[in-house]
Formats: structure tokens, C-alpha cells, sequence
């Protein structure tokens, strides 16, 4: 997939989550200096910063910093950069759930009747950020510790889970939907047709392989 595809990927994506009545509130990308990200004046990083969770989530909201704000609050980001040969360099793919469960006590009623609902009402439920993230870089990469293409969980600093290569908007988009509303992951399906196969070349070394990890398979 060269920058244009993925232009066009995000784009239909974000127009699927609009039409199954996923996502609320949206902000199509732009191709800034071989980015592809919401423009805007704010911060990228402050995601990565160590301050309260739900201060990190108001300033998202605030500054619009995201391409999908979904119905029950949940955020969802993404960020891909090219080189001038267009070839990825980096990307950071996140979803960012509501830490507020106020909607419930808003839209009891449609929490109650739509199956979306029936797991974000449960006392149990903890929101966690989740973060993909990948990197080219060779000085960057430390073999496990610091890998390529890597999951972090929860907003912890050292938690870098390796994956086996980046990913596609698709695939992020669908893991997000498929796990946390499934019950519109058929009709996701069905708009978004033909499946968008993961082109990168796997980037996870032997060792990584040899611990636990998350893996794509190569087509």
C-alpha cells in the first residue's frame, strides 16, 4: 500500500463508522509534509505524557485530536508517516475508551436496549488505552524491549508487547471494532467488502518470536 491507499482506506473507514452509527463525531485526514493525521494546532504527543489518564483524554477531546470520537465516548486515533519514497516510517494507531461512565446515566435506555451497550454497562468493565505502534528507525529499536512494531496496553511506559509487522488502517480498525462492539462487526464487514491484506514485511525478530507476541500472517 503506497500513502495514497492508506489516504483513501482512512477515509472510507471513518465514512463506514459514520453509517453503522458508530462514530459520533469525526475529523477526516489530511497529507501534511507526507503525514497522514488531523491536522490542527495541538498535541500529538500529549497522549504519551504522564499525567492522569482523564486528563489526557478531556485534552484529546478538547482539541478535536482524533479521528473518530465513538458513542459511548471512546476515541479513536490514527497516524501514519512516509518517507519521500513513500515507504511507511512510522505509524501510531490508538483507541482511547471513555474513563467517564456518565453516558450510561444520559442514555440509560438505549444502553439497556442495544446489545452495542450490554458490555460498557457492566461494573467490571476498566477502560484501557491501547496503542500500536511502529518505527523504522534502527537507532530507536532495542530487541524486545523496544521493538519495530510493538502493542502497548494501559499506558504503561516499558509495556511493548512485539508484533510481527505494522499494521493497515484495517486491521486496526477492525481489531477495535470486532473485540469491543461486536455486535456491529458483521455490518462492518459487509460495508467494508473485499478484506485489505497486510502488505508490510514482517519485522519481529526470532528472539521476539520466541516470547509472547501478536502475529499477522504473511499473504
Amino acid at each position: 500500500m503506497n500513502k495514497q491507499q492508506f489516504f483513501v482506506d482512512i477515509n472510507k473507514l471513518t465514512s463506514i463508522l459514520i453509517e453503522i452509527g458508530l462514530s459520533s463525531e469525526q475529523h477526516f485526514p489530511s497529507d501534511v509534509d507526507n503525514c497522514l493525521y488531523i491536522s490542527g494546532s495541538f498535541d500529538h504527543s500529549i497522549a504519551l505524557k504522564n499525567i492522569d489518564y482523564k486528563d489526557i483524554y478531556n485534552v484529546l477531546v478538547d482539541q478535536k485530536n482524533f479521528n473518530c470520537k465513538l458513542i459511548d465516548g471512546a476515541l479513536i486515533q490514527i497516524m501514519y508517516s512516509f518517507n519521500n519514497d513513500n515507504d511507511l516510517i512510522k505509524h501510531r494507531l490508538c483507541y482511547f475508551p471513555s474513563p467517564y461512565l456518565l453516558a450510561y446515566d444520559e442514555y440509560y435506555e438505549l444502553y439497556e436496549d442495544d446489545a452495542l451497550y450490554s458490555d460498557m454497562i457492566m461494573k467490571n468493565i476498566l477502560p484501557v488505552p491501547i496503542r500500536f505502534d511502529y518505527e523504522s528507525d534502527e537507532e530507536k529499536f532495542q530487541e524486545i524491549s523496544h521493538p519495530f512494531s510493538h502493542l502497548t496496553l494501559g499506558q504503561h511506559t516499558n509495556c511493548r508487547i512485539p508484533l510481527s509487522q505494522p499494521l493497515t488502517p484495517w486491521c486496526f480498525v477492525s481489531f477495535i471494532v470486532r473485540n469491543f462492539y461486536n455486535s456491529l462487526y458483521s455490518v462492518f464487514q459487509t460495508k467494508y467488502g473485499e478484506v485489505s491484506i497486510n502488505h508490510f514485511e514482517r519485522c519481529i525478530t526470532a528472539n521476539e518470536e520466541n516470547i509472547l507476541h501478536m502475529n499477522l500472517k504473511q499473504i
